[in-house]
């Protein structure tokens, strides 16, 4: 885990999640959006959580074989909804001061996640992944970030816009920035649209809580 890059209290905590296929010996691929995510929030800390189980090859895997099914995913939700109460345990973070980012594989295991556990993170940012199914139920009081490159073939992206308008029909709090001419990858250009998500979206719950104090402070006094 990285420490915040300034002293005082930790206030917010990135849980990053790479995506199948990484040699565990190989470079940092999630060290840009880290870097990114300090630099706009210095009192945060993040932390990456690597694949547990390795292919043939080494390389690193959330499930074993590179396509997910439902009984792959959900063998591989437990460890990482158990790891992410004891993170922000430790820290002494409540749930909505928790964020998970994911890349390919590491984006629809974060996605399944919210799905499978209410009061577990605040906030999702979804690279070039998507859902294993198209949703049939909005995570409560999460703010889901999909971003996706136009040319990604691994993950069409028709199946994040329809996952997007799944979720918008379900009156869930989520934005879709799909960028022209990006492959399957964590580009520039998707993080910097991230940062730009996290520094201007308004989360609905937000929005409920002004409401009400504005409500209760316009109640006559007697």
């Amino acid at each position: 885990m990285t420490s915040p890059a300034e002293a005082g209290p930790t206030d917010l905590l990135f849980v990053l999640l790479p995506d199948s296929g990484i040699a565990p010996d190989g470079p940092d691929t999630l060290a840009p959006l880290a870097a990114a995510l300090q630099g706009q929030y210095p009192q945060a800390a993040t932390l990456t959580v690597h694949p547990p189980l390795r292919d043939a090859e080494g390389r690193c895997r959330w499930w074993p074989g590179e396509q997910p099914s439902p009984d792959a995913v959900a063998a591989a939700l437990p460890h990482l909804l158990d790891r992410l109460r004891l993170e922000a345990r430790k820290l002494d973070l409540p749930w909505q001061r928790v964020a998970l980012a994911g890349v390919g594989d590491g984006a629809l295991l974060a996605l399944e996640a919210v799905q499978a556990e209410a009061a577990l993170v605040g906030r999702v940012l979804a690279f070039a992944g998507g859902y294993l199914a198209r949703p049939e139920a909005a995570p409560q009081d999460v703010c889901v970030h999909l971003l996706h490159g136009l040319e990604d073939r691994r993950f069409p992206y028709r199946h994040v816009v329809d996952a997007a308008q799944a979720l918008v029909d379900l009156g869930a709090d989520v934005t879709a920035d799909l960028l022209p001419h990006l492959d399957h990858g964590l580009h520039p250009a998707l993080i910097d649209k991230a940062m730009e998500q996290l520094r201007s979206f308004i989360p609905a719950r937000l929005w409920r809580e002004a409401l009400q104090a504005a409500q209760e402070n316009e109640r006559p006094v007697g």
